[in-house]
């Protein structure tokens, strides 16, 4: 099939391409960076250069491919180490999945796609109440803290318009919290919140986290353009809550334990979301993209995925 990936070189994309194109797929990557064009040839893509937010210019990209499938992977991520300040860290990934989604739509009905994969998350959204692990078909927080309102938004908005466009059968996949080498979690920026002990362990860390090595994100939508309908929640088989996978990872990296602090002070030095997020945030159960795409995780647990990163890294440095 003719594939027409958009976010071609982010983190997933990246992954995304090359097992595209191994499947026997043709691959158009779109970026907005000219000097990333080099990068998708060596993936084996077509490359086109257009901003996501120029409806012109995305229309044009589209037709021109002339795709069976359109993959959107855009995101904006700039700053999204910020936390404190949620809503604008992502303010530009946000106006990717109303404004980019929309863009993208339009270009696919009227160039005949029948179908659309879409990056979505697992996690936070979710409503928090009974148990912390979460299926496609329980609901979404209908009071998110105002810190993530925009963001919770956005997220809805894709969701709703990738499932729901006529004609296009829509597949939404919610990916758990990524990491893997410099990436996500791995973002030199957290690695060294935690190495210096102020990422802190919240009000007992009970809130439960689902996470995803970018490669199984990758593996499981590239199964995805070619099976399933509507939303699947992509991550590893081992949710766990903040007091075990925070303590850990501090231990892998050779870090101090984290400190820990009362809920309240949390909420004064880093906002209610955050105490949200460390207390109260549910994870995801993977069974119905097993169940349904044939997906597993090739490392089903964060344990061993960080553990191989760690471990990784620390060669490095001594070979340094």
């Amino acid at each position: 099939m003719r594939i027409f990936v958009a976010g071609a070189t982010g983190a997933v994309g990246r992954s995304l391409v090359p097992l595209l194109i191994g499947k026997g797929h043709s691959v158009v990557g779109l970026t907005r960076t000219p000097a990333k064009t080099g990068l998708l040839r060596e993936l084996g893509a077509k490359p086109v250069v257009a901003d996501a937010l120029d409806q012109k210019a995305v229309y044009a990209a589209v037709i021109a491919a002339r795709p069976d499938v359109i993959v959107h992977e855009l995101t904006d991520l700039k700053g999204a180490s910020d936390l404190r300040h949620f809503d604008r860290a992502f303010a530009g990934s946000n106006r990717l999945r109303t404004l980019g989604t929309d863009h993208l739509l339009a270009a696919a009905r009227d160039c005949g796609v029948k179908r659309m994969i879409a990056q979505s998350f697992c996690g936070w959204p979710y409503a928090r109440v009974g148990g912390y692990v979460k299926t496609e078909d329980d609901p979404l927080d209908d009071n998110p803290p105002q810190e993530h309102r925009g963001t919770f938004d956005a997220i809805r908005y894709l969701e709703h318009a990738v499932t729901t466009t006529p004609k296009i059968t829509g597949v939404v996949l919610r990916y758990g919290g990524f990491y893997g080498p410099d990436t996500g979690v791995f973002d030199p920026s957290t690695i060294e919140q935690i190495r210096k002990r102020r990422m802190p362990l919240i009000g007992g860390g009970t809130a439960w986290w689902s996470f995803l090595h970018i490669a199984d994100a990758a593996e499981a939508t590239a199964l995805a353009v070619e099976r399933g309908d509507g939303i699947y929640n992509i991550v590893d088989d081992d949710p766990a809550p903040v007091h075990d996978w925070l303590p850990d990872l501090a231990t892998m990296l050779g870090a101090k334990p984290p400190f820990r602090v009362p809920a309240w002070l949390g909420r004064l030095a880093a906002g209610e979301h955050i105490v949200v997020m460390m207390t109260e945030s549910r994870a995801g159960s993977n069974a119905k993209a097993k169940r349904e795409l044939g997906w597993s995780p090739r490392y089903p647990s964060w344990r061993q995925g960080f553990a191989e990163i760690t471990q990784n890294e620390g060669r490095k440095d001594q070979t340094a």
